[in-house]
This record gives structure tokens, sequence and C-alpha cells, in this order.
């Protein structure tokens, strides 16, 4: 626990992110329920919780100074990522879960409950079948192409809203084929703490 927690606590620091020690603990327990119920339910591909600090947590917070707003949704949000992180961090930010997986469902209203999440919706849904409210906010991580997720989710976006797309390389092609409804506001490339990977943050707004 004390190294995941001096890792995290590095990782913020990285980021320029100033989390409270409360938050911090809330975040590692739910690195610790996650790879708990991991081994049930198998909710993520990484089996160290070193790993799941940089890859899962310190990747979802990297777009916090980016999300502008006070309600979001995340799309096919699976083990809760990055909206748990975003949702402990930012308590007074509404943060509705959507996913179809009805086991990892199960996982997301049992972390909800133990961290006291009041600000957390867990809604079992696939996101086009969906009857919500808009948004200011719809992230989702590696969730599909930009187009397909416009076509998708577009509709749950506010007017003065923004779609945050976390991306793994640069989307050249994707961007190309952009439809009208949304303009791409800025791509940027984010430097997650611990991790050699390729992340980049994609915005859109609507036309």
């Amino acid at each position: 626990m004390k190294c995941m927690s001096e890792q995290l606590r590095r990782g913020c620091n990285d980021l320029s992110l100033d989390i409270s020690d409360e938050k911090c603990i809330n975040l590692i327990k739910y690195v610790v329920l996650l790879n708990k119920w991991n081994k049930f339910f198998n909710l993520t591909s990484i089996k160290d919780q070193n790993e799941m600090i940089s890859l899962h947590i310190l990747d979802s917070l990297a777009i916090l100074p980016y999300l502008k707003g006070y309600s979001l949704l995340d799309v096919g949000t699976g083990a809760g990522l990055p909206g748990i992180p975003i949702g402990i961090v930012r308590p007074y930010m509404s943060v509705s879960l959507i996913d179809s997986n009805f086991k990892k469902n199960i996982f997301l209203q049992q972390v909800k409950a133990e961290l006291v999440l009041d600000n957390v919706t867990v809604i079992n849904s696939r996101v086009e079948q969906a009857i919500l409210p808009k948004f200011d906010l719809i992230t989702a991580r590696a969730f599909s192409t930009i187009n397909n997720f416009i076509k998708l989710a577009g509709r749950h976006c506010d007017i003065t809203g923004c779609m945050v797309l976390m991306k793994g390389m640069y989307p050249k092609e994707e961007l190309q084929l952009v439809t009208d409804i949304f303009n791409v506001k800025d791509v940027i490339l984010l430097d997650i703490p611990g991790c050699d990977i390729q992340r980049h943050l994609v915005r859109l707004i609507k036309n």
C-alpha cells in the first residue's frame, strides 16, 4: 500500500495535480478492489497493482486539466476507467458510467458503495440505446473509431459540450474522416508517468 501511495503521489506531482490525502486513499482503495475483483470478473488484463497505478489511474487523471464542465458520461467504461478516478478526484462533477457488461456493472456498483461515491451513477445499457440527459463532457478510453463514437454517443453531448476521446497513437486517418456534426478542437499528446505508451487526447466540439 505504501509503495502504491508513493507511486501515485509522484505521478500526480509529475502531472501537476494537487490531490488531497483522502482522495489518494480512495484511489488506492479502488485499485485494491479492482485487483481483488479482477480474479473473478476479468476486468482488466493488468494483474499488477503498481502497473494499475500507472496504466489505469494516472492515465485517467492525465485528462483532468482538459475537462471543463459539471457532468460527464464515460462510455464503455468497463472497470470504471477513466470515470471512477475522475469521480473520486472531482466530487462536484456528476459522473455517469455506461456499459452493457452486467458483471462489470456489478463491480462498479460495489466500488460506488464502498467508496461512497454519491456523484457516480452506473448505467447498464448500450450507449446507442440509452435515454439520457445531455452532458457537458463525454469521454471514452480506446472505445471505437472517432466517427463511430460520434454516431453512437454524439447525441448525448450538450450543444456547448465537448467529446474527449482517449486514443493511443496519433489517429491521423480517423481525424481525416470526422463528420461535419463535430469539429476537432485539438489533439493533445499526454505524458503518462511510469508509462512508455503513447496517449493522445482528441477533443471534439459540436458545429
